[in-house]
Protein backbone atom coordinates (compact mmCIF):
# COMPACT_ATOMS: atom_id res chain seq x y z
CA UNK A 1 0.00 0.00 0.00
CA UNK A 2 2.69 2.54 0.96
CA UNK A 3 4.00 1.69 -2.46
CA UNK A 4 1.28 2.24 -4.10
CA UNK A 5 0.81 5.27 -2.79
CA UNK A 6 4.13 6.75 -2.98
CA UNK A 7 3.61 6.34 -7.18
CA UNK A 8 0.38 8.10 -6.96
CA UNK A 9 -1.53 5.26 -7.29
CA UNK A 10 -3.92 5.95 -4.78
CA UNK A 11 -7.10 3.97 -5.85
CA UNK A 12 -5.26 0.96 -6.66
CA UNK A 13 -3.80 1.46 -2.43
CA UNK A 14 -7.96 2.25 -1.05
CA UNK A 15 -8.93 -1.00 -3.47
CA UNK A 16 -6.42 -3.03 -1.38
CA UNK A 17 -7.61 -1.35 1.52
CA UNK A 18 -11.29 -2.29 0.83
CA UNK A 19 -9.92 -5.93 -0.02
CA UNK A 20 -7.77 -5.84 3.95
CA UNK A 21 -10.85 -5.12 5.39
CA UNK A 22 -13.04 -7.76 3.80
CA UNK A 23 -10.86 -10.61 4.96
CA UNK A 24 -10.97 -9.98 8.18
CA UNK A 25 -7.95 -8.14 8.75
CA UNK A 26 -7.91 -5.43 10.77
CA UNK A 27 -5.90 -1.98 9.67
CA UNK A 28 -2.95 -0.71 11.43
CA UNK A 29 -2.98 2.88 12.41
CA UNK A 30 0.41 3.04 10.64
CA UNK A 31 -2.09 2.20 7.36
CA UNK A 32 -4.81 4.45 8.32
CA UNK A 33 -2.07 6.89 8.37
CA UNK A 34 -1.00 6.70 4.96
CA UNK A 35 -4.26 6.92 3.88
CA UNK A 36 -5.33 9.93 5.87
CA UNK A 37 -2.17 11.75 4.13
CA UNK A 38 -3.10 10.94 0.86
CA UNK A 39 -6.54 12.11 1.11
CA UNK A 40 -5.15 14.87 2.59
CA UNK A 41 -2.21 15.55 0.12
CA UNK A 42 -5.06 14.90 -2.64
CA UNK A 43 -7.43 17.58 -0.99
CA UNK A 44 -10.42 14.83 -0.76
CA UNK A 45 -10.88 17.00 2.62
CA UNK A 46 -14.40 14.68 2.87
CA UNK A 47 -12.61 11.18 2.48
CA UNK A 48 -10.18 11.65 4.57
CA UNK A 49 -13.07 12.83 7.86
CA UNK A 50 -14.90 9.63 6.96
CA UNK A 51 -11.90 7.11 7.15
CA UNK A 52 -11.11 9.23 10.41
CA UNK A 53 -14.30 8.48 12.08
CA UNK A 54 -14.38 4.97 10.61
CA UNK A 55 -11.11 4.76 12.39
CA UNK A 56 -12.30 5.82 15.56
CA UNK A 57 -15.08 3.94 15.66
CA UNK A 58 -13.37 0.54 15.37
CA UNK A 59 -11.64 1.34 18.44
CA UNK A 60 -8.39 2.39 16.35
CA UNK A 61 -6.44 4.65 18.78
CA UNK A 62 -4.99 8.39 16.35
CA UNK A 63 -1.63 9.00 17.29
CA UNK A 64 0.09 12.33 16.96
CA UNK A 65 0.91 11.77 13.34
CA UNK A 66 -2.90 11.08 13.05
CA UNK A 67 -3.88 14.49 14.30
CA UNK A 68 -1.20 16.11 12.18
CA UNK A 69 -2.82 15.04 9.26
CA UNK A 70 -6.41 15.83 10.96
CA UNK A 71 -5.31 19.64 11.99
CA UNK A 72 -3.39 19.89 8.55
CA UNK A 73 -7.10 18.78 6.44
CA UNK A 74 -9.11 21.01 9.18
CA UNK A 75 -6.78 24.18 8.41
CA UNK A 76 -7.28 23.72 4.49
CA UNK A 77 -11.21 23.59 4.66
CA UNK A 78 -11.49 26.83 6.38
CA UNK A 79 -12.36 24.99 9.63
CA UNK A 80 -9.50 26.99 11.76
CA UNK A 81 -10.99 27.11 14.81
CA UNK A 82 -11.97 22.93 15.00
CA UNK A 83 -8.16 22.76 14.15
CA UNK A 84 -7.38 24.91 16.94
CA UNK A 85 -9.91 22.81 19.40
CA UNK A 86 -8.01 19.63 18.30
CA UNK A 87 -4.67 21.30 19.19
CA UNK A 88 -5.78 22.48 22.62
CA UNK A 89 -7.41 18.84 23.41
CA UNK A 90 -3.72 17.13 22.60
CA UNK A 91 -1.87 19.41 24.62
CA UNK A 92 -4.27 19.13 27.45
CA UNK A 93 -3.84 15.73 26.83
CA UNK A 94 -0.81 13.08 27.23
CA UNK A 95 0.07 14.14 23.57
CA UNK A 96 3.11 15.68 22.44
CA UNK A 97 2.91 18.45 19.65
CA UNK A 98 5.63 18.76 16.74
CA UNK A 99 6.66 21.20 14.53
CA UNK A 100 4.30 19.75 12.30
CA UNK A 101 1.27 20.15 14.20
CA UNK A 102 2.28 23.92 14.72
CA UNK A 103 3.11 24.85 10.91
CA UNK A 104 -0.30 24.09 9.40
CA UNK A 105 -1.93 26.03 12.38
CA UNK A 106 0.54 29.17 12.15
CA UNK A 107 -0.05 29.40 8.54
CA UNK A 108 -3.78 29.12 8.78
CA UNK A 109 -3.54 31.81 11.40
CA UNK A 110 -1.15 34.19 9.40
CA UNK A 111 -3.50 33.74 6.53
CA UNK A 112 -6.37 34.61 8.01
CA UNK A 113 -5.12 37.70 9.56
CA UNK A 114 -4.94 36.43 12.98
CA UNK A 115 -1.30 37.38 13.40
CA UNK A 116 -1.54 37.34 17.34
CA UNK A 117 -2.74 34.19 17.75
CA UNK A 118 -0.54 32.89 14.94
CA UNK A 119 2.61 34.46 17.58
CA UNK A 120 0.99 33.29 20.57
CA UNK A 121 1.01 30.05 19.12
CA UNK A 122 4.41 30.38 18.25
CA UNK A 123 5.59 31.17 22.14
CA UNK A 124 3.61 27.93 22.97
CA UNK A 125 5.83 26.03 21.60
CA UNK A 126 8.35 25.84 23.96
CA UNK A 127 5.64 25.23 26.88
CA UNK A 128 5.58 21.87 25.17
CA UNK A 129 8.95 21.43 24.65
CA UNK A 130 8.63 21.57 21.02
CA UNK A 131 11.03 23.28 19.06
CA UNK A 132 10.80 25.70 16.31
CA UNK A 133 12.46 24.39 13.09
CA UNK A 134 13.57 26.27 10.05
CA UNK A 135 9.88 25.36 8.60
CA UNK A 136 8.04 27.02 11.35
CA UNK A 137 10.39 30.13 11.11
CA UNK A 138 9.59 30.47 7.21
CA UNK A 139 6.47 30.11 7.78
CA UNK A 140 6.12 32.68 9.99
CA UNK A 141 8.50 35.16 7.99
CA UNK A 142 6.14 34.50 5.25
CA UNK A 143 3.04 35.25 7.03
CA UNK A 144 4.22 38.82 8.41
CA UNK A 145 6.12 39.95 5.27
CA UNK A 146 3.62 39.64 3.01
CA UNK A 147 1.04 41.47 4.77
CA UNK A 148 3.49 44.12 5.26
CA UNK A 149 5.43 43.65 8.49
CA UNK A 150 8.50 43.52 6.81
CA UNK A 151 10.01 44.25 10.29
CA UNK A 152 8.76 41.92 11.89
CA UNK A 153 9.73 39.55 9.37
CA UNK A 154 13.00 40.77 9.54
CA UNK A 155 13.31 40.53 13.58
CA UNK A 156 12.12 36.66 12.79
CA UNK A 157 15.16 36.30 10.90
CA UNK A 158 17.89 37.24 13.37
CA UNK A 159 15.81 35.50 15.75
CA UNK A 160 16.19 32.05 13.81
CA UNK A 161 19.74 32.79 13.67
CA UNK A 162 19.89 33.40 16.94
CA UNK A 163 18.67 30.56 18.61
CA UNK A 164 20.97 28.69 16.13
CA UNK A 165 18.64 27.51 13.69
CA UNK A 166 20.37 27.92 9.63
CA UNK A 167 18.40 29.55 7.25
CA UNK A 168 18.08 27.59 4.65
CA UNK A 169 17.45 28.58 0.58
CA UNK A 170 13.95 29.76 0.96
CA UNK A 171 14.45 31.62 4.56
CA UNK A 172 16.22 33.99 2.51
CA UNK A 173 13.79 33.97 -1.06
CA UNK A 174 10.95 34.21 1.65
CA UNK A 175 12.65 37.38 2.68
CA UNK A 176 14.15 38.92 -0.09
CA UNK A 177 10.77 38.65 -2.13
CA UNK A 178 9.16 40.59 0.97
CA UNK A 179 11.72 43.32 0.90
CA UNK A 180 11.02 43.87 -2.90
CA UNK A 181 7.39 43.92 -2.25
CA UNK A 182 7.84 46.28 -0.01
CA UNK A 183 10.38 48.38 -1.95
CA UNK A 184 13.48 47.82 -0.08
CA UNK A 185 15.67 46.60 -2.18
CA UNK A 186 18.85 47.63 -0.96
CA UNK A 187 17.65 45.30 2.40
CA UNK A 188 16.83 42.23 -0.46
CA UNK A 189 19.94 42.75 -2.04
CA UNK A 190 21.95 42.64 1.31
CA UNK A 191 19.79 39.95 2.45
CA UNK A 192 20.87 38.08 -1.39
CA UNK A 193 24.39 38.42 -1.15
CA UNK A 194 24.41 37.22 3.00
CA UNK A 195 22.59 34.10 1.13
CA UNK A 196 25.71 33.33 -1.25
CA UNK A 197 28.51 34.25 1.59
CA UNK A 198 26.47 31.06 4.00
CA UNK A 199 27.17 28.64 1.15
CA UNK A 200 23.76 28.26 0.08
CA UNK A 201 23.30 28.64 -4.16
CA UNK A 202 20.70 31.10 -5.51
CA UNK A 203 18.43 29.04 -7.86
CA UNK A 204 15.97 30.95 -10.44
CA UNK A 205 13.22 31.59 -7.96
CA UNK A 206 15.58 33.96 -5.91
CA UNK A 207 17.51 35.05 -9.18
CA UNK A 208 14.44 36.34 -10.52
CA UNK A 209 13.04 37.61 -7.69
CA UNK A 210 15.83 39.87 -6.92
CA UNK A 211 16.10 40.89 -10.56
CA UNK A 212 12.07 42.02 -10.86
CA UNK A 213 12.79 43.84 -7.73
CA UNK A 214 15.56 45.78 -8.68
CA UNK A 215 14.01 46.32 -12.09
CA UNK A 216 10.55 47.84 -10.60
CA UNK A 217 13.11 50.49 -8.76
CA UNK A 218 14.94 51.17 -12.26
CA UNK A 219 17.92 49.78 -11.39
CA UNK A 220 18.28 47.91 -14.59
CA UNK A 221 22.32 47.89 -14.54
CA UNK A 222 22.53 45.65 -11.38
CA UNK A 223 19.49 43.41 -12.64
CA UNK A 224 21.77 43.07 -15.99
CA UNK A 225 24.82 42.00 -13.92
CA UNK A 226 22.44 39.28 -11.58
CA UNK A 227 21.82 37.56 -15.30
CA UNK A 228 25.11 37.42 -15.93
CA UNK A 229 25.88 36.20 -12.64
CA UNK A 230 22.99 33.73 -13.07
CA UNK A 231 24.60 32.11 -16.09
CA UNK A 232 27.90 32.02 -14.79
CA UNK A 233 26.89 30.05 -12.51
CA UNK A 234 25.14 27.49 -14.35
CA UNK A 235 21.31 28.53 -13.02
CA UNK A 236 19.32 28.91 -16.12
CA UNK A 237 16.93 31.99 -16.92
CA UNK A 238 13.18 30.78 -17.31
CA UNK A 239 10.63 33.08 -18.83
CA UNK A 240 9.71 34.75 -15.77
CA UNK A 241 13.37 36.14 -16.01
CA UNK A 242 13.31 36.91 -19.50
CA UNK A 243 9.52 38.33 -19.07
CA UNK A 244 10.61 40.72 -16.03
CA UNK A 245 13.58 42.02 -18.26
CA UNK A 246 10.92 43.06 -21.10
CA UNK A 247 8.89 44.71 -18.37
CA UNK A 248 11.02 46.66 -16.95
CA UNK A 249 13.18 47.99 -20.23
CA UNK A 250 9.54 48.90 -22.06
CA UNK A 251 8.13 50.84 -18.84
CA UNK A 252 12.06 52.88 -18.87
CA UNK A 253 11.52 53.21 -23.11
CA UNK A 254 14.74 50.96 -23.49
CA UNK A 255 12.46 49.01 -26.67
CA UNK A 256 15.41 47.79 -28.03
CA UNK A 257 16.72 46.25 -25.15
CA UNK A 258 13.13 44.88 -24.15
CA UNK A 259 13.30 43.31 -28.02
CA UNK A 260 16.80 42.05 -27.62
CA UNK A 261 15.78 39.95 -24.61
CA UNK A 262 12.62 38.64 -26.68
CA UNK A 263 14.74 36.82 -29.03
CA UNK A 264 17.25 35.66 -26.75
CA UNK A 265 14.37 34.23 -25.14
CA UNK A 266 13.51 32.53 -28.27
CA UNK A 267 17.11 31.46 -28.67
CA UNK A 268 16.84 29.41 -25.54
CA UNK A 269 14.26 27.73 -26.96
CA UNK A 270 11.35 29.40 -24.50
CA UNK A 271 8.14 30.05 -25.86
CA UNK A 272 6.76 33.07 -25.58
CA UNK A 273 2.75 34.07 -23.34
CA UNK A 274 0.55 36.10 -23.48
CA UNK A 275 2.44 38.34 -20.75
CA UNK A 276 5.76 38.18 -22.78
CA UNK A 277 3.55 39.91 -26.02
CA UNK A 278 1.48 42.15 -23.66
CA UNK A 279 4.78 43.56 -21.96
CA UNK A 280 6.90 44.37 -25.66
CA UNK A 281 3.29 46.18 -26.96
CA UNK A 282 3.20 48.09 -23.31
CA UNK A 283 6.95 49.07 -24.07
CA UNK A 284 6.53 50.63 -27.54
CA UNK A 285 2.80 51.27 -26.96
CA UNK A 286 4.53 54.03 -24.09
CA UNK A 287 7.23 54.90 -26.46
CA UNK A 288 4.87 56.52 -28.94
CA UNK A 289 6.10 53.51 -31.46
CA UNK A 290 2.23 52.63 -32.41
CA UNK A 291 2.80 50.90 -35.47
CA UNK A 292 5.68 48.47 -33.69
CA UNK A 293 3.33 47.47 -30.59
CA UNK A 294 0.19 46.75 -33.26
CA UNK A 295 3.42 44.66 -35.71
CA UNK A 296 4.42 42.86 -32.29
CA UNK A 297 0.61 41.92 -31.82
CA UNK A 298 -0.50 40.36 -35.34
CA UNK A 299 2.98 38.19 -34.99
CA UNK A 300 1.48 37.04 -31.57
CA UNK A 301 -1.74 35.98 -33.82
CA UNK A 302 0.36 34.21 -35.55
CA UNK A 303 2.21 32.15 -33.10
CA UNK A 304 -1.12 31.86 -32.11
CA UNK A 305 -0.56 33.33 -28.75
CA UNK A 306 -4.34 34.54 -27.54
CA UNK A 307 -4.36 37.89 -26.09
CA UNK A 308 -6.21 38.93 -23.22
CA UNK A 309 -7.87 42.32 -21.87
CA UNK A 310 -4.35 43.20 -20.57
CA UNK A 311 -3.15 43.13 -24.49
CA UNK A 312 -6.37 45.57 -25.70
CA UNK A 313 -5.74 47.63 -22.73
CA UNK A 314 -1.55 48.05 -23.84
CA UNK A 315 -2.44 48.27 -27.28
CA UNK A 316 -2.76 52.32 -29.00
CA UNK A 317 -5.85 53.76 -29.92
CA UNK A 318 -6.15 53.00 -33.41
CA UNK A 319 -9.21 51.20 -34.05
Amino acid sequence: MDGLLECNITEAALKLFVDMNNSGCSPHIFTYNLLLDAHGKSKRIGELFELYNQMLCRGCKPNIITHNIVISALVKSNSLNKALDLYYELVSGDSSPTPCTYGPLIDGLLKAGRSEEAMTIFEEMSDYQCKPNCAIYNILINGFGKSGNVDIACDLFKRMVKEGLRPDLKSYTILVECLCMAGRVDDAVHYFEELKLTGLDPDTISYNLMINGLGKSGRLEESLSLLTEMKNRGVSPDLYTYNAFIFHFGNAGMVDQAGKMFEELQLMGLEPNVFTFNALIRGHSMSGNKDQAFSIFKKMMIVGCSPNAGTFAQLPNKF
